[in-house]
């Protein structure tokens, strides 16, 4: 056992029995700091520029914590100040004292050696401002980040660690599966493992979505030459959605995030379609894929930093602007696939790829309760937002947008969304006018 374990008493995280597991969605974010968090990180710069070393450095870890997710502690033994931090699937260990600050993080054990590997990791190396890849004394791919003390001032220790945590988190999943022969799971008892029946729906939806925007587009109701923009918004929309409402690590994710960056690459003069064939073959070979595969990338963790872009209401508004419109060229042609796919894309791209403020998320978490009752019934959520014919529960949702608006309300003098511009004839009405109120 550990220094760390005996010092914070790390044992397997286990779902108390008869309650439903905690369901995570979205990618985790560390852009909601209150006052309180900010105002450590002051203090851990003042400290920092006292030459009080350790002092800084437990200001900055407080300024890390996130109650909500238990993912920072830390410990002062005279001058030693030991430290863990959580990010998905990885633990993050270090210790400072009056020279100098190491953290580490373990990766996977290797079995035996693998040139492609190891060369592999070196390449790696050089893609890394602060840390490196390493082999540890008991054989553990390991990454590391060390500094002297008087250098690790919280700027640096934000980055620093916050590029070690996200690139073990990522890498542990893929190169797993990848050397599966030369490496096994590492420092995984923090995880808490989903029950069968979550992992069951979760697999029924990847496989339901993708087959369904399959058959469509095999019907021969939409002709992808003509219309590459309209497939790219069906793919998108599904790409996002499969993301946030998911959560999955390892390979699918990692799927995920390569097909939003083909898409958006800037690329030669290849035609449009071209993009828009790589996506679905991309997403034929997750439906392909075996359960058991898809079951291990689901797991619920904790987070300490988050990837998205921070971004303000009227970055989201302009979206909003910028998208919605060209919903009506395609309810008004005969496409209504394509126009129920437009507000999905505005809301899935939005928090694929920004933080956006606290009540923005909400709303939009709200639209998929909305728009995808069925699935959040089969996670057992009490709640429905969708009367017995399948239209908008007018009540509900009012309810739940006006709840939303009386816990912001004081923190967020802007945020006052108009629930009387909502129709609820039908899901595109729905869709179409929720994302007008939320641009305000």
């Amino acid at each position: 056992m550990s220094i760390w374990d005996t010092l914070f008493g790390r044992r397997p995280t286990t779902t108390p029995p008869g309650l439903p597991p905690h369901h995570r969605f979205g990618r985790y974010t560390d852009a909601y700091k209150s006052k309180t968090k900010h105002a450590a990180y002051t203090r851990a710069a003042d400290t920092f520029e006292d030459d009080h070393f350790l002092d800084s450095v437990a200001a900055f870890l407080e300024y890390l914590r996130d109650e909500d997710e238990e993912n920072v502690k830390w410990q002062r033994e005279d001058d030693t100040l030991y430290f863990e931090l959580y990010q998905g699937s990885k633990r993050v260990t270090g210790l400072a004292d009056t020279l100098h600050l190491r953290a580490a993080a373990r990766i996977a054990r290797l079995s035996h050696p693998n040139g492609e590997l190891l060369q592999r990791l070196t390449a790696m190396n050089y893609e890394l401002k602060y840390s490196r890849f390493a082999l540890d004394e008991e054989d553990c791919l390991t990454i590391i980040f060390d500094t002297p003390v008087y250098d690790a001032s919280p700027y640096k220790l934000y980055y620093a660690l916050k590029e070690m945590a996200l690139r073990a988190d990522k890498q542990d999943d893929l190169l797993l599966e990848e050397f599966e022969d030369a490496l096994s799971p590492v420092e995984v008892t923090h995880l808490e493992p989903l029950s069968a029946h979550e992992k069951a729906v979760k697999l029924d939806f990847l496989r339901q979505q993708i087959q369904s925007l399959l058959d469509y587009l095999d019907s021969g109701q939409l002709d992808p030459r003509e219309h590459p923009g309209a497939v790219a918004y069906l793919l998108l929309d599904l790409v996002y959605r499969l993301d946030y409402l998911l959560t999955p690590e390892g390979h699918t994710m990692e799927a995920l995030e390569r097909m939003h960056r083909m898409y958006f690459a800037q690329e030669d003069d290849r035609p449009a379609t071209h993009k828009n064939v790589r996506l679905l073959e991309e997403l034929q070979q997750l439906l392909e894929r075996a359960p058991e595969d898809f079951g291990e990338e689901l797991y619920a963790g904790k987070s300490t930093f988050g990837i998205t872009l921070p971004v303000s209401h009227d970055r989201l508004a302009t979206l909003i602007n910028n998208e919605l419109s060209n919903l009506d060229w395609y309810q008004d042609n005969g496409y209504p696939e394509v126009a129920r796919a437009i507000p999905g894309y505005i809301v899935g791209y939005a928090l694929f790829n920004y933080a956006i403020p606290l009540p923005d998320r909400e709303l939009l978490h709200l639209y998929y309760r909305v728009t995808e009752e069925g699935y959040f019934r089969e996670l057992s959520y009490p709640e429905r937002y969708l009367d017995k014919r399948g239209r908008p529960s007018k009540k509900a949702i009012r309810s739940a947008v006006n709840d939303i608006m009386r816990r912001h309300r004081e923190a967020y003098s802007w945020f006052a969304p108009e629930v009387g511009v909502l129709g609820y004839s039908d899901l595109l009405t729905f869709s179409r006018t929720f994302l007008e109120m939320v641009r305000g």
